[in-house]
């Protein structure tokens, strides 16, 4: 068992340790350190920092950003970062709906999307839990229904974590009333700027807001392709396909739907507070 790392790992170790003790600021640094709250404009800087450097998703597809390390040095890059106090990449971007669009979706959607979600550009909210639906997922009742061209959503999801700072929000809906309700649910990329849809605070106990309700009251998401959905959840290896123009005004969604597996729910993690962290 090699327990020391080799010279080229070491050589790595140190190259990222300089990079994040010397090219992110320190005041920001010192902040994630001692565990106070980030503004939006830190988190997202942060991130459009390292991706000027070629690090913010290095686990994505090189043709998007990635790098093509190996896990030993995936591991560095994360120690690193963590112990330098560097904010670590927004989840919703970097971990969860990224990687999502760079395996399944159309050149056209990944050409319109994954660059702005790199960057931090494009700020990403996860629209998953419900008030009756957070462990079980399946019991989600915020519906998307056909009308014409368009998805008209209604319904309400909670607990999203920094919700007040999202651009675009990738949502569970249900498509299929009629089924079991492990099936019947797609995605849809929703930008939150669209008519009808309120983002509300949830105030903590200790007065911060970091979590929120967002409610969707006929929300047009406009489309022209049909798309493969009604199926099961919690996915496995999703076979997602657009269903939406991407010369669409307003910009309109992108509905993937998973099909029938078994996998753990993807944790939001906030950037805001400690420079690693999940929530259920």
């Amino acid at each position: 068992m090699q327990l020391a790392l080799s010279p080229e790992d070491q050589a790595f170790r140190e190259e990222m340790r300089t990079f994040f003790t010397t090219v992110v600021p320190e005041e920001i640094r010192t902040k994630v350190l001692e565990g106070r709250e980030l503004s939006k404009e830190e988190i997202a800087g942060s991130m459009k920092l390292l991706d000027d450097h070629d690090l913010a998703v290095p686990h994505w597809p090189e043709e998007w950003g990635g790098r093509g390390w190996s896990d030993l040095q995936r591991h560095l890059y994360l120690e690193e970062m963590q112990a330098a106090g560097c904010p670590v990449p927004l989840a919703f971007n970097a971990s969860m709906i990224g990687p999502v669009l760079a395996q399944f979706a159309s050149q056209e959607m990944k050409e319109r999307f994954l660059p702005k979600t790199k960057s931090c550009e494009i700020w990403w909210s996860q629209g998953f839990s419900e008030p009756d639906a957070g462990s079980d997922l399946a019991s989600l009742r915020t519906s998307a229904v056909k009308d014409g061209d368009d998805w008209v959503v209604n319904g309400q999801k909670t607990w999203t974590t920094l919700g007040q700072h999202g651009d675009w929000i990738f949502t569970l809906v249900r498509t299929d009333p009629e089924v079991k309700k492990q099936a019947g649910i797609s995605m849809l990329l929703i930008d939150m700027t669209s008519p009808g849809l309120t983002v509300r605070p949830i105030e903590l106990i200790d007065g911060g807001h970091e979590v929120n309700e967002v409610w969707f009251e006929d929300v047009r998401v406009p489309g022209r392709r049909s798309a493969s959905r009604n199926r099961s959840w919690p996915p496995g290896s999703p076979s997602w396909r657009t269903s939406c123009s991407p010369s669409s005004s307003p910009p309109c969604a992108w509905s993937p739907t998973p099909p029938t597996a078994s996998r753990t729910r993807p944790r939001a993690c906030s950037s805001s507070r400690a420079p690693s962290c999940s929530r259920p």
